[in-house]
């Protein structure tokens, strides 16, 4: 390239056309995914203490919310179960009942005209009295006893209306296992989106307030999920799920794993996509109060970063927020 004065690339920064007309990345409301905490009742819109600006929100009110995030251009939906506790036990057995809390949610999501993805998770933790994300035997998760328990509620859900199933619980083979099972039921459109690198993070604590899985000692979750060292492991977690029947892959946490994404989004031919977690956007909200800096600046610079990292798209509680934003 040729030298200063020859090369002066403030000129293509000077004026705010230029700055659109060049730039290499991009974030539109449809790169956006919103997750939604659903609970019982009628008319709840419960705050989160430690989430600032989310809510635990009744099957009516996550359909309004769906609704809204629909009409701004956001395409998808993560729908979470915050499961009462006397329908928990020690094997997850709510997760299997076809009229469950996710059922009917994704059951009412449809009737009452919500056309965008319908992502639900799939795992055990916010069924469990123990908050493991499958089944106890002794004090060590069993991966071939979860992976059966999971094939079971992924088929629960697509009947009930999903179009993603997202297993989140790191047990080895359940992609394979689900991806079979739902072409035996003739599921063969339905999408997997495979929490592919999910780690043993610290970042999840208000999460597990939001669905009702924390725990009074926290629980080690270390053996299944990953540990944050490990990059050559993520890439090949993401290979074999691509393997088993992945449509799509997921690194989580987002900001503090950049690297992962970047690596994953390189080196696998599905979609690779990434989760801001409770955590990170927590952090962002007190950072916004600390230094009395507006919120949706911070909150758009970190998506950004995710989508500049090559994540296709971006589950961000922040989703209505910047797609408002971005629509003003």
């Amino acid at each position: 390239m040729p030298a200063f004065p020859n090369t002066r690339l403030r000129r293509s920064r000077q004026a705010p056309w230029a700055r659109r007309l060049t730039q290499e990345n991009d974030l539109r409301p449809h790169n956006l995914i919103l997750p939604l905490f659903v609970c019982e009742g009628a008319k709840v819109r419960e705050p989160i203490s430690t989430l600032p600006d989310c809510f635990r929100l009744s099957m009516d009110e996550a359909v309004k919310e769906a609704l809204l995030a629909q009409s701004l251009g956001i395409q998808a939906v993560a729908l979470f179960p915050c499961v009462e506790n006397d329908k928990k036990d020690d094997q997850g057995s709510e997760a299997l009942n076809q009229n469950n809390l996710m059922c009917r949610t994704l059951g009412m999501m449809r009737d009452r005209g919500v056309t965008i993805g319908l992502i639900a998770d799939v795992a055990l933790d916010p069924y469990t009295t123990h908050g493991h994300d499958g089944i106890l035997v002794g004090a060590k998760v069993d991966n071939d006893l979860t992976v059966e328990k999971l094939v079971e509620q992924a088929l629960v859900l697509v009947a009930a209306g999903a179009d993603v199933v997202a297993p989140s619980d790191m047990q080895d083979g359940r992609i394979g296992a689900i991806r079979q099972a739902l072409e035996q039921a003739g599921h063969v459109e339905t999408l997997i989106l495979a929490y592919s690198a999910k780690y043993a993070s610290s970042l999840y604590g208000p999460f597990r307030d939001a669905v009702g899985s924390s725990q009074a000692t926290p629980i080690d979750k270390s053996t299944y999920q990953m540990q944050p060292t490990q990059i050559k492991e993520a890439l090949l977690e993401a290979q074999l799920d691509v393997e088993e029947g992945a449509d799509w892959v997921m690194v989580k946490p987002g900001m503090l794993y950049l690297d992962v994404i970047a690596h994953i989004a390189q080196h696998v031919s599905v979609p690779t996509f990434a989760y801001q977690v409770s955590g990170e956007y927590a952090m962002l909200h007190a950072l916004s109060q600390q230094t009395n800096q507006p919120f949706i600046p911070l909150l758009h610079e970190s998506l950004v970063g995710i989508r500049r990292a090559g994540a296709r798209g971006v589950l961000t509680y922040g989703a209505i927020k910047i797609a408002q934003h971005m629509i003003d």
